[in-house]
């Protein structure tokens, strides 16, 4: 195996399955070269709750993107998600000094937005400029040079259960991986999945993934809203599992193959085999029984993620309407029933902007796994931010966390 200075390699840690996605940067762009997938055993909601089984799963995935990149991965992007997510917007005002807008004085206006208060067992992950005001004038994104008295901004901050994150790095160490960064899992997707005009004109990109929902909002080419729902396509599975009194194995079949979002998109009732628990012999089912299963865990999946726009005022804010992704939007018949709920257009959501094994990649589970390279890209790696046996692990994350906070400066 070799070494390659441009490579890049994002791990999706997700609750159903962990995916390794690495990419090479080229002249053209990015190339996906390589992809390795494993399920996940030691998540749940998008966070870890057994270390073993989740480093097991990301040395299974590594291995798989080794062997088919040809290459030795030893650093990687890793996504953030779960219900512990919190996000909110923040404003801040300062006084230009001679007239002229200068590095200073942006990093004076984000440091006055981004005084407020945070709990001590939560850190910053993200601080992202939406836009500045220079003397009312509004919608400004470089303010550099610009002439003005007085100089707002108004920024976008992400927060994370420290916690949290330092497992997601203890379990990349003990794979043997560093981890450059870690990444907040639906602004990676948004990054894969959303054209420039939908976002300068509003639109909404919902992540179903195994465990979580993760929701992003972006208008006037900026995010104005991310939130994570605790939950996904594997509650779906638990359902049938339940309701049909069936191993989550072929739960999880079952869903994949003969599962539709709503009885009313259902072609035709047909009869499947169900197999039974205990030895028990399989059964015969009807397809509309599975389907009446299914429709409510969809429909409140579907109707969290709008009541999260409207208690954020955002529901008219999406002219350009919904985009799905995840590997939980492949559901049969979702769309329809998302444009029905949403009461705008919806499309699926696939990776692009990408070259190389791009057919490989292209299905809505890939989401952010590709959105991880493509934060990659162009990003200063020097070096790792965190390194395999660190002794003090969670000081690192901390500090870290805390160079992503002054990240303006």
């Amino acid at each position: 195996m070799s070494k390659n200075d441009n490579l890049i390699v994002g791990i999706d840690i997700g609750t159903t399955k962990i995916c390794a996605v690495v990419a090479e940067e080229t002249e053209n762009g990015l190339d996906i070269v390589g992809i390795g997938t494993h399920p996940s055993r030691g998540l749940r909601k998008g966070v870890v709750v057994d270390i073993d089984a989740t480093v097991d799963s990301i040395k299974q995935a590594v291995e798989e993107a080794e062997l088919m990149a040809d290459c030795e991965i030893t650093s990687v992007y890793a996504g953030i998600a779960g219900g512990h997510i919190r996000a909110f917007n923040s404003h801040g005002v300062v006084a230009v000094k001679d007239r002229e807008v200068r590095e200073g004085d942006v990093k004076r206006v984000i440091d006055a937005a981004k005084a407020v208060a945070i709990p001590m067992d939560r850190e910053v992950i993200h601080v992202i400029p939406q836009e500045f005001i220079i003397d009312d004038q509004d919608g400004i994104r470089e303010p550099l040079g610009m002439s003005g008295v007085r100089l707002e901004a108004k920024i976008h901050i992400v927060t994370a259960a420290v916690t949290s994150a330092q497992n997601i790095v203890k379990c990349c160490n003990k794979a043997g991986l560093n981890v450059i960064d870690i990444v907040l899992e639906p602004l990676a997707s948004a990054g894969a999945v959303l054209a420039d005009d939908e976002r300068e004109l509003g639109v909404c990109m919902i992540d179903i993934g195994g465990g979580t929902t993760d929701i992003a909002v972006f208008a006037e080419g900026s995010i104005h809203h991310t939130s994570v729902l605790g939950l996904g396509g594997a509650h779906i599975s638990n359902d049938i599992a339940v309701g049909l009194r069936t191993p989550f194995e072929e739960a999880e079949r079952i869903k994949k193959r003969f599962g539709v979002s709503s009885a009313r998109f259902l072609a035709s009732d047909d009869v499947i085999s169900v197999p039974s628990v205990g030895g028990r012999r399989p059964r015969e089912v009807s397809r509309k029984i599975l389907c009446e299963i299914i429709e409510p865990r969809v429909d409140e999946i579907l109707s969290l993620a709008r009541q999260s726009l409207v208690k954020e005022g955002l529901e008219d804010a999406i002219p350009s309407g919904v985009v799905l992704t995840g590997g939980a939007s492949a559901l049969a018949g979702l769309l329809d029933l998302a444009e029905e709920i949403f009461e705008s257009p919806v499309r699926a959501g696939m990776p692009t902007r990408i070259g190389g094994l791009q057919d490989v990649v292209r299905g809505p589970m890939y989401a952010t796994g590709v959105g991880l390279v493509l934060y990659g890209t162009g990003q200063d790696r020097p070096d790792t931010r965190f390194r395999i046996r660190d002794e003090s692990i969670f000081g690192r994350v901390k500090q870290r966390m805390r160079d992503w906070f002054y990240q303006f400066e």
